[in-house]
């Protein structure tokens, strides 16, 4: 077989539609699609959005296709809006996914950050419960043990431009503040490098100081040890069929022990709006939500707790409940136990990889464009 040449080639002004490429579609879409389809799905977000949308005017990406644009970020691992609509565009499977013919332009990533604005946080919490209504009626809500952990997320505001709470003054003038404190004037940038750096408290507190774009954002230490701006999303997985049946965001500054309940209570609404029968029975959570409160309430809500302890010299129980120090050491045989063992395996091995999924694959770990 001879080589063959790499040479440029002009395009026909006319060509027929049946001699245009065509792909056989992946097997994955098209499942989905029909398993959409057979649901209802796109009636039922179009039902969801109406309120949202104008009456007359150019239409608009129906609501259908942007909620399927969504699902392919997630499976394709794209990180941004952009990156959504130009692989919509340069697919062939994935026009058909969203049924698009070859002379269709797809939606740009302009209409996409329009709808997400113009869509409230309810609407999408609907859509989520949706999906897990079709996994209830297709049986795979099978488990009653749920992992819950969570990870910090970096905001899209800078530490540069955090303000003082009380004097709304921002870094540069607080530092100013003190150079005038210690009798100097007309301090240099020299001069205010210095006394950053000779500052007895180097903490920043979330008491004293904000971001003025992001007032939600919190100051935290991320996974890599640097301190950003952040966000702590927190995920709970069912094991046995490694769904995630509820997510929540919330302030990076508020604790394992604060945020871990409410989310367990979410996972249990979400389960009974999807028409679970499936009762939440028990819960693993690495030791970072290890908390005699914690474990006590839960053990109250009838749950049983898997959580290992955290390395401390010893405890004193004269002055804490006795409901506290029964949930304690209930929670400590269950751990050590062969079951709690092989539980808590599967939670750093199926939760974690929901946040590998969105943190690493889909860029949420960073600062990444919309």
């Amino acid at each position: 077989m001879a080589i063959g040449r790499r040479t440029p080639k002009q395009d026909e002004l006319f060509i027929p539609t049946a001699k245009l490429a065509t792909g056989p579609g992946h097997p994955f879409y098209t499942k989905l699609n029909g398993v959409l389809d057979e649901a209802g799905f796109d009636e039922f977000v179009e039902e969801l959005c109406e309120p949202y949308y104008k009456e007359g005017g150019r239409p608009g990406i129906p609501p259908g296709v942007y909620f399927r644009m969504l699902f392919i970020g997630y499976f394709e691992g794209l990180d941004s809006q952009r990156g959504i609509a130009w692989r919509c565009a340069d697919s062939l499977g994935l026009r058909a996914f969203l049924g698009f013919r070859l002379t269709e332009d797809t939606p740009v990533h302009v209409s996409m950050t329009m709808i997400r604005q113009r869509l409230p946080e309810s609407v999408f919490d609907q859509v989520f419960v949706f999906v897990l209504s079709l996994l209830q009626e297709n049986g795979l809500l099978r488990g009653k043990a749920v992992a819950i952990d969570a990870t910090t997320l970096e905001a899209n505001a800078a530490m540069k431009s955090i303000v003082r709470k009380d004097t709304g003054q921002n870094w540069k003038e607080y530092l100013q503040g003190l150079a005038k404190a210690e009798g100097i004037e007309n301090p240099t940038e020299e001069d205010l490098r210095r006394l950053d750096r000779g500052r007895k408290d180097k903490k920043v507190s979330n008491a004293q100081w904000e971001s003025p774009t992001d007032r939600d954002s919190r100051i935290a230490k991320m996974k890599d040890g640097r301190t950003h701006l952040a966000y702590k999303a927190e995920h709970a997985v069912e094991l046995e069929s490694e769904v995630i049946v509820a997510t929540t965001v919330t302030f990076a500054d508020r604790s394992d022990p604060q945020s871990g309940p409410v989310t367990l209570s979410l996972a249990e609404a979400n389960l009974v709006l999807a028409g679970s029968a499936t009762e939440i029975e028990e819960a693993v959570m690495d030791k970072g939500y290890h908390d005699n409160g914690l474990l006590a309430g839960l053990a109250q809500r009838g749950v049983r707790t898997y959580i290992p302890e955290r390395r401390q010299k010893g405890r004193c129980w004269t002055d804490k409940p006795i409901e506290q120090e029964e949930a304690y050491r209930a929670n400590r045989r269950r751990v050590r136990g062969k079951k709690g063992r092989r539980l808590n395996r599967w939670r750093s091995e199926r939760c974690e990889r929901t946040f590998a999924h969105v943190c690493e694959t889909g860029g949420g770990r960073g600062d990444r464009p919309t």
